[in-house]
């Protein structure tokens, strides 16, 4: 007994550290933005209260909508186009390359930008698709334009080639891990049975590939949804993310408890689509 109780006291000790972490600064500061988003906005700051004005005014002024259905269009361009180049490259990585040296060596070249910072990386595509950049540079010298053009940047078009580009290592780690676990005696045994390669890859290796196929779209999507670095650097008006409006309610415009609104909505957005993932996540794992 007294093995049992100092095992539980250890088991205690371990998980409390974390759990008192998750709680000071996780649900605490939810908490917060939970209250003041019933708040009122009085001039020049604001007052408790307890009222869904600022819930309202989110549902019924156009712009907000429109800036949330932007974001959310720019996360599943940015999900979708991370897939499309992920999901090849991983399969390469696992089928076609042989030497587990190769293989490394090609993994670690798409997850190491991870270390570099996120601005910098972001900053990095604003060079290139500035007017002095590297593409312009080229139109000029092939003699396609004969001054540079600003139709690369500040648009939602680079924002969705810098956000794909910062985001990428997300969709490549699950749909690779995934790719991984596939007993190879599935794929020998589509073979034997007479399966070609491509009607092996629908029939066995996508559908079993699906579990980090949605991991990395879940991942892609949550992170692009919240960012407002690149639009910052590269999407200028026409790129304003949701996250964008909530600093700017935090910050110059002063409206504490309409930015908490706006940032409980994002929350509860990126809890369902997790929600979400997370049961096409379990489809995909029972077929294993």
């Amino acid at each position: 007994m007294k093995i049992i109780q100092r095992g539980k006291l250890a088991a205690g000790a371990v998980l409390s550290l974390p759990l008192i972490w998750t709680i000071l600064f996780m649900f605490v500061p939810y908490a917060i933005l939970f209250v003041y988003s019933f708040w009122e906005k009085k001039y020049p700051t604001f007052e408790a209260a307890f009222q869904f004005g600022n819930y309202f005014t989110i549902f019924t002024d156009p712009q907000y909508f429109q800036v949330l259905l932007r974001t959310g269009k720019i996360a599943a361009f940015v999900s979708f186009f991370s897939a499309l180049l992920a999901y090849p490259f991983a399969y390469f990585l696992i089928f076609k390359v042989k030497t587990n040296g190769t293989r490394q060596l090609l993994y670690m070249a798409v997850i190491a930008p991870l270390w570099i910072s996120y601005l910098l990386r972001a900053y990095t595509w604003k060079t290139i698709l500035g007017t002095n950049g590297i593409l312009n540079s080229f139109l000029i010298w092939a003699g396609i334009t004969n001054e540079p053009t600003d139709i690369f940047l500040y648009n939602q078009f680079a924002m969705i080639l810098t956000l794909t580009y910062v985001f990428i290592p997300f969709m490549v780690m699950p749909i690779y891990t995934s790719l991984e676990k596939i007993p190879k005696n599935l794929i020998e045994a589509s073979a034997d049975l007479g399966l070609n390669g491509f009607m092996t890859f629908i029939k066995v290796t996508l559908p079993l590939s699906i579990p980090g196929l949605v991991a990395g779209f879940t991942l892609t999507f949550c992170l692009s949804f919240g960012d407002f670095i690149a639009s910052f650097l590269v999407g200028g008006p026409d790129g304003l993310m949701i996250a964008n409006v909530i600093s700017s309610q935090f910050g110059a415009a002063l409206n504490w408890p309409l930015g908490s609104a706006l940032a409980i909505i994002m929350l509860v957005i990126v809890l369902t689509i997790i929600s979400i993932s997370d049961r096409f996540e379990r489809l995909g794992e029972a077929k294993l």
